[in-house]
């Protein structure tokens, strides 16, 4: 590989021959050689959109001229289409605020900007990155409204559509199952009956509740920071450079984004992606409940529960032939424990607003958008994958109903607590029913008693 040397504030440094980024994105790419993570592309793009929208309003504000507008804004709307995604391997461990990665951008489009102005790759510089493209802005203001503007994106293009799908697949089974009546379970053992319907209409409900969660935290997500420059007071910016970009990127992006309130508080703190972050926790929660009774509703197919039937989709083991595992559900279990994961490293990122700056945002920003990213992805393929396939084992549904002792609480009101408890505990002994058992013992005309053992609502 061939380098050149370039110029910073600090001295010369080698960048190789090919790239578009600068001495300061060489000099964090050899700084921070640490995970070999970085930020995601939604981060990346997003913050190339905020860079154009930048260079426009500025030169609407007189401050850049009309040949470096069109240079930047064509550089700009490259990174946005994927074509200079090796340029950005800054690691996610870096420096707390992103000046790394912010600078990353900045030099590549200059960089690309030049370029497209002088014909040719080195040589004259027209653009500067931080006269030019980054005119306005800080990393401490450019960076927090980053994270929100991606999580957004993400949650509006991903993560609602995909929630959306899961919702209308527990919907359907709750329609289809709603007749289909089975014996409810407390604390893990029998109780009384319930329908399967009804079943999956909590499931349902569940989600729902979660889409409304996110929903909510996407209000908070809309108050950028930018405008607030290094320390929140707007040193160095225009005063209606944020109104405008920001009006822009809400344009764009069809997200209702506005100035924020209190620019101290959005630069120091970083309660929305907190809050955001919790919503995303109490989805991955909701699944982890879902899943875990789909696998163990599921289980068998003798041996086990066995009261619906999941979408068989590859062998489930190398050793036991004929074993197909419930693959889906415990991936998807899977996903919610990183974003449970993710919630407590947000959580700590969260507490590291030191003053007038939270020195965490890149581990918030990787792992806030990871969460909207695998959330969207794992509900998606719950949805389609397994929800959608599922039937009900109707014969083992009234099986079990029929075996269960706790049909004797219907009995109740006629014998009293004391002898319903004793005719369970003979029919758990013997092992045959409590019809039977009542029957036996005349306890009740078979006809109130059948009629006592249908008491199964198949409401919602």
């Amino acid at each position: 590989m061939k380098f050149v040397k370039e110029k910073d504030s600090m001295g010369t440094v080698l960048v190789p021959e090919n790239a578009y980024f600068g001495p300061q994105t060489q000099r964090a790419i050899e700084n921070f050689s640490i995970s070999g993570l970085t930020l995601p592309l939604s981060f990346i793009y997003s913050l190339a959109l905020l860079k154009k929208f930048a260079a426009i309003v500025n030169h609407e504000l007189g401050l850049l001229s009309e040949q470096l507008l069109k240079a930047i804004i064509q550089a700009a709307d490259e990174v946005t289409e994927g074509k200079f995604d090796s340029q950005f391997a800054i690691d996610v461990f870096q420096t707390g605020s992103g000046t790394s990665t912010n600078m990353n951008m900045n030099e590549v489009i200059s960089s690309r900007a030049n370029e497209i102005i002088t014909g040719r790759k080195g040589g004259k510089k027209p653009v500067h990155p931080n006269d030019h493209v980054n005119l306005g802005q800080s990393s401490n203001d450019v960076i927090p409204s980053v994270i929100h503007i991606s999580a957004s994106v993400l949650i509006k293009e991903q993560l609602i559509p995909s929630l959306d799908s899961l919702l209308k697949a527990l919907a359907g089974k709750k329609k289809e199952f709603r007749n289909i009546k089975k014996i409810g379970r407390t604390h893990l053992q029998d109780a009384l009956p319930i329908t399967l319907g009804q079943e999956f209409s909590g499931y349902a409900r569940q989600i729902e509740l979660g889409i409304s969660g996110i929903k909510s935290a996407q209000k908070t997500l809309s108050e950028l920071a930018l405008g607030g420059t290094a320390v929140g007071t707007g040193i160095n910016t225009h005063p209606e450079f944020a109104k405008k970009v920001i009006a822009l990127i809400a344009e764009k992006t069809g997200i209702h984004f506005k100035e924020a309130k209190n620019h101290f508080s959005a630069q120091a703190a970083q309660d929305a992606c907190m809050e955001t972050s919790g919503a995303l926790k109490t989805i991955a929660v909701s699944l982890i409940k879902i899943a875990n009774d789909i696998r163990w509703l599921s289980s068998g197919p003798r041996c086990g529960i066995g009261e619906i039937n999941i979408p068989s989709l590859q062998p489930g083991s190398s050793i036991m032939p004929g074993k197909v595992n419930p693959v889906i559900p415990e991936a998807v279990i899977q996903v919610a424990a990183q974003v449970i994961g993710n919630d407590t490293t947000i959580m700590l990122g969260a507490q590291s607003g030191n003053f007038e700056l939270n020195v965490m945002l890149p581990l918030i920003a990787y792992n806030l958008l990871q969460s909207v990213t695998f959330l969207a992805r794992a509900t998606e393929v719950f949805a389609h994958k397994c929800i959608s396939g599922i039937s009900a084992n109707a014969l083992k549904c009234h099986s079990n109903i029929e075996k269960s002792i706790a049909l004797a609480t219907f009995l109740v009101p006629y014998i009293g607590y004391d002898k319903a408890a004793s005719l369970a505990k003979k029919a758990h002994e013997t092992g045959r029913t409590v019809r039977e058992i009542a029957l036996e013992e005349k306890l009740l005309s078979e006809k109130i008693l059948n009629k006592l053992l249908k008491q199964i609502k198949t409401g919602d």
